[in-house]
């Protein structure tokens, strides 16, 4: 295990030995795929530069051909690769957030095919804050196109094992570098017009932001440059899931079995339903959140009730994720279907029974 350390976070992550790393590289460099971790979520990764695995990406996870990849890279130095006019904020955000969770989008460059971009005249490019995942940049030595390694729409892995159960028989190879420290997908930051914007929230948050950019970027939830994530529904797990202001009421309303997730635990004491405690620090429950509901996918639930997030800065990319799975949950691709059936043969007597949950722990 070796530590890592993010903007106040510690976590441990696994040792990957170099010879995976190497072998990892060379099925890369033969147009392979191969899984792998960042501080984010584990990533799918294949040679930007290769035509046909790009292509190979886009199939395993029934992704649409006009959705754009972001290519993760070892080093800033490396933008100058993959964008044109760069502007001078983008080397001081790279400076300050890289290696980190945020995704510049820039003026795209020569040298890639449309299907990484979606067709579009910009890219978007990250260095990720994981030792696996920068040994393995640094090994490869070029660009990999990399979206969340899952059926498309679908929650995304945190774990290893989140990724060969939904993409197992898809991959050339999986680089197990223990549980994400983020846990949610990075903040996509739009440099390509006159006015920072931000396409999706993450960990990186507009106050932060602005300390390096002298002005606040606003959010826009609609147009600009298509981005991963910003589908009306995404990250959803297999079970509906709803949000609710206050489940202690209203968990009574909705048909059983069900499971809550909640910052406190049942104020009524036990309760007809599996019912999660989750962290009550924005960061700790969103490295949680994704390993709750892949969780709760198996336990053959008819619903997910989640209590509504705050509505401040720093839960801001937690709701984001809430709110596109609660338009989506229950409507995915038949691995989770299966799951889900597999969870009801296994069904548990849930009449009081409740899981709290530390900050840094993790349901697999």
């Amino acid at each position: 295990m070796s530590t890592g350390y993010y903007d106040g976070v510690s976590w441990s992550s696994r040792r990957v030995p170099e010879s995976e790393i190497l072998r990892a590289a060379e099925i890369l460099d033969q147009g392979g795929l191969v899984a792998f971790p960042t501080e984010t979520v584990y990533g799918l990764g294949a040679d930007a530069h290769d035509p046909a695995a790009v292509a190979r990406v886009f199939a395993a996870k029934g992704r649409p051909a006009d959705h754009p990849l972001i290519v993760h890279i070892s080093n800033a130095d490396q933008m100058r690769r993959y964008a044109r006019d760069i502007p001078p904020i983008a080397w001081r955000l790279a400076e300050r957030f890289w290696p980190g969770p945020l995704t510049l989008i820039l003026p795209r460059g020569p040298g890639l095919s449309d299907a990484v971009t979606g067709g579009q005249d910009t890219i978007g490019l990250r260095v990720p804050a994981h030792p696996v995942a920068l040994a393995l940049l640094r090994a490869f030595g070029r660009g990999l196109a990399a979206p969340s390694a899952n059926p498309f729409g679908g929650v995304s892995p945190t774990t290893a094992a989140h990724v060969a159960a939904g993409l197992g028989h898809a991959v050339d190879a999986i680089l197990d570098g223990g549980p994400c420290a983020v846990g949610l997908e990075s903040t996509i930051l739009d440099l390509s017009g006159p006015v920072p914007r931000i396409l999706r929230p993450g960990a990186v948050t507009p106050r932060a932001l602005a300390a390096v950019i002298g002005l606040t970027p606003a959010f826009l939830a609609t147009g600009g440059p298509r981005a991963p994530g910003r589908l009306p529904s995404h990250y959803a797990p297999a079970t509906p899931l709803r949000l609710v202001a206050d489940p202690d009421r209203q968990w009574r309303q909705w048909p059983q079995p069900l499971a809550v997730i909640a910052r406190h635990p049942p104020a009524h004491g036990p309760v007809r339903c599996r019912w999660l405690v989750m962290p009550r620090s924005a960061g700790g429950y969103g490295r949680a959140l994704y390993a709750r509901l892949r969780a709760i996918d198996h336990w053959g639930c008819r619903v997910i009730l989640v209590e509504q997030p705050p509505m401040t800065e720093a839960w801001a990319a937690v709701r984001d994720r809430l709110e596109r799975a609660a338009k989506g949950g229950g409507t995915l691709t038949s691995w989770a279907r299966q799951g889900v059936r597999a969870g009801r043969h296994r069904h548990e007597a849930f009449a009081g029974s409740f899981t709290q949950s530390g900050e840094e722990g993790h349901i697999d």
